[in-house]
């Protein structure tokens, strides 16, 4: 009888370790991505406050909280953003009337990962445009953003995430899927040859923040800017170019399935507006009739968002304030609150308005890795060495 009580108190104090064991590892991984209110709420409120680890680590996460620094200035945060990105050089590079699109506008896995190298060692920091301001009462408002000292706040983007038909072939992923394993792939098909993996933006920088949860803030991934014409996220989702029929639908819900799969994972949604619009030059009835298209083909798949990322690196003002602007006005009517252009001249540009917030991109491209290169632009030094970015299997841009 004593042997058999002996065993189950065995059995009851490992289970109990096991709990502790639980507890602390996902109060680290909070406070690894300096949450540290959701760690701290998580100890004190666990049944297991009384253990002795537990009191400790709660303890260290209050001292770890405390010496946190609020950022100094949340209109000075950069932006960088990219396209799609290569998985295959010698089908991007075949000297196609393509290539020097792809040359330009793209960059290479390889100099992606590189360039995650560099902003993580450089002690940069992953935040989502609402970790920086939020709308109140009508007003935008900057937020508090804590981070231990020399860590820096940075925003990341990618445009264009519909997979669009005239890159198959060419040494691109095909769309974003969830894998078994309950993660965020990419489907990449080489001569009839079907790969799962990670050949994109999106599944390479949840790989990253897996292995470094401190490039995270509060698990804060990037911004992924959507058009509609060709679908989304490599769905062809758009009823007005693909019809209403049954494999439309079918696009339709396992684009949903993605797309929520990749809100609760820390990513956030922007328009792209639905055809690619320059929407500095186009007139105001083809701004409006575009928005209702986004609105009735795009929003209903990826859910809301107040974020508009203007193609071309456009924009419907100049540097100053959007007030009186009508194009903003009916923009900012549409709920959008947040508006992001191009600037590669600086890196950081932010403007903070009565209702919106307006922020500035530098574009990591080949355009850019080789006019650092060349010593013609010094934007892109404070963030990655271009050098050792450029991916030796890209040609050289056409002067």
């Amino acid at each position: 009888m004593k042997k058999e009580t002996d065993e189950k108190k065995v059995v009851a104090n490992r289970q109990q370790e096991q709990k502790v064991s639980d507890l602390l590892n996902q109060s680290n991984l909070l406070s690894k991505q300096y949450n540290y209110e959701k760690a701290v709420q998580l100890l004190e409120t666990s049944k297991l406050l009384t253990n002795e680890k537990v009191t400790q680590r709660l303890s260290q996460l209050k001292e770890e909280q405390a010496s946190l620094k609020t950022w100094q200035d949340n209109l000075k945060i950069s932006h960088l953003f990219f396209h799609s990105l290569i998985k295959d050089t010698k089908k991007a590079f075949d000297g196609d009337s393509k290539q020097n699109g792809y040359n330009e506008y793209m960059a290479t896995i390889s100099e992606f990962n590189h360039s995650l190298e560099q902003l993580y060692a450089n002690q940069y920091v992953l935040v989502n445009m609402h970790d920086i301001a939020e709308v109140k009462d009508g007003k935008m408002i900057c937020k508090e953003i804590r981070l231990p000292e020399g860590k820096k706040p940075l925003v990341l983007s990618q445009d264009d995430v519909s997979y669009y038909e005239y890159m198959k072939g060419d040494g691109f992923a095909a769309n974003l899927t969830i894998s078994k394993e309950n993660k965020i792939t990419n489907t990449y098909t080489d001569d009839e040859k079907v790969e799962y993996g990670s050949f994109d933006m999106v599944p390479l920088l949840d790989d990253f923040v897996a292995a470094h949860p401190d490039f995270s803030y509060k698990g804060a991934k990037g911004i992924i800017a959507l058009t509609g014409y060709n679908g989304v996220l490599g769905y062809r989702t758009s009823v007005s170019e693909y019809g209403d029929n049954e494999k439309t639908k079918t696009e339709i819900e396992q684009a949903k399935k993605v797309a929520t799969f990749l809100r609760e994972d820390g990513w956030e949604f922007a328009s792209h507006t639905w055809g690619h619009l320059n929407a500095g030059k186009v007139s105001m009835e083809q701004l409006k009739a575009d928005t209702e298209r986004w609105e009735n083909e795009v929003k209903p798949v990826i859910g809301n968002t107040d974020i508009l990322i203007y193609p071309f690196g456009s924009d419907v003002g100049d540097w100053q304030s959007y007030a009186g602007n009508p194009k903003f006005d009916y923009l900012h009517s549409k709920g959008f609150n947040f508006f992001c252009n191009v600037d590669g001249s600086t890196p950081y540009w932010m403007q903070l308005g009565d209702n919106y917030l307006r922020q500035a991109r530098i574009n990591i491209d080949g355009i850019k890795l080789q006019a650092q290169m060349t010593n013609k632009i010094n934007v892109l030094s404070p963030f990655i060495d271009a050098a050792k970015t450029w991916d030796p299997a890209r040609p050289k841009l056409q002067e």
